[in-house]
């Protein structure tokens, strides 16, 4: 059946070449066999997109529908010169030649030419049909986008520039950094592109796995007999958190399903020692609990 290449593309036949390709790009992207999966609606409009780009693009195969259509030889779509009954079309030498000379060049390289090719099946030879051509796959687009640590562990959105474009990348909840997204058909020609991502260090959080590990401060007195400290949260929340007594600096207090997509958040202590020498009272205070507590820091370390 008869191809309107222009439909197609949903373009005027007064269409500038600027036009036609616009209108291309646009549903080139959107019918996209990766970004349609299954679909074979898509698939076809894809491939009736791609015919139609091919011949609108180059300005003689443009010409040479805009006289005869697609129902001429090897134009996809279609081989149809007219004729009746069950036998095979007849084609007037005329045109066929005309033809040839438009689509192929004049003289066309070796053999009979344009008689060769129509002659025979103007007589009802059998002629050899001509596959569709198919479109060569384009090649994948790298880039590379940084994306904020808490957007990586909650998943999230960001913006994109390739080329002139603005693209929205959505970002799955514990996306690891080095790891790549691959948004299908996104490309400025109906390319994929294939982003690899960067997680940018945070502030005070770090990860490892789904875990988050948080350094908290505490004080020699709230080391040894205890205390409570508010704390963030990946999520946003804070906690008041206790300290146990006894807590040694690396120490870690673990907040169950408060990491990344199911993980924990770790709490790493880190006993924070006042600077500066002690006066003679606190001096004294510290040795008497030394001496009530006698306790030896390296007893376990396999060095002694």
């Amino acid at each position: 059946m008869a191809k309107d290449y222009y439909a197609v593309l949903g373009v005027a036949k007064s269409a500038s070449p600027e036009e036609i390709s616009k209108a291309y790009k646009k549903l080139a992207r959107e019918n996209h066999p990766d970004r349609n999966p299954g679909d074979k609606g898509a698939e076809a409009r894809f491939k009736d997109i791609q015919n139609a780009y091919d011949v609108l693009n180059d300005p003689k195969k443009k010409s040479t529908y805009d006289q005869f259509g697609t129902e001429m030889p090897n134009m996809p779509g279609g081989f149809n010169f007219g004729g009746g009954g069950g036998g095979m079309p007849q084609v007037d030498p005329e045109m066929a030649q005309e033809i040839f000379k438009r689509f192929f060049g004049a003289g066309g390289g070796g053999g009979g030419g344009a008689e060769d090719l129509f002659g025979n099946m103007g007589r009802g030879g059998r002629g050899r049909p001509t596959g569709r051509r198919q479109q060569p796959q384009a090649e994948a687009i790298d880039v590379e986008a940084h994306v904020p640590f808490l957007t990586a562990a909650l998943g999230g959105t960001i913006g994109l520039s390739v080329g002139d474009r603005e693209i929205d990348v959505k970002v799955p909840a514990g996306f690891e950094d080095g790891k790549k997204l691959r948004l299908a058909g996104q490309g400025e020609s109906g390319e994929d592109i294939v982003v690899k991502v960067r997680i940018t260090p945070h502030q005070y959080f770090r990860r490892e796995g789904k875990d988050v590990l948080l350094d908290v401060p505490v004080s020699v007195v709230e080391a040894v007999v205890g205390g409570k400290v508010s704390v963030p949260t990946v999520a946003g929340k804070r906690l008041d958190v206790k300290i146990p007594p006894g807590t040694s600096s690396g120490g870690k207090i673990r907040l169950p399903g408060m990491g990344i997509a199911g993980g924990d958040q770790l709490l790493v202590v880190k006993i924070v020692v006042p600077k500066g020498k002690p006066d003679d009272a606190v001096k004294k205070l510290i040795e008497e609990y030394g001496e009530a507590s006698p306790h030896d820091a390296r007893a376990d370390v396999a060095w002694k």
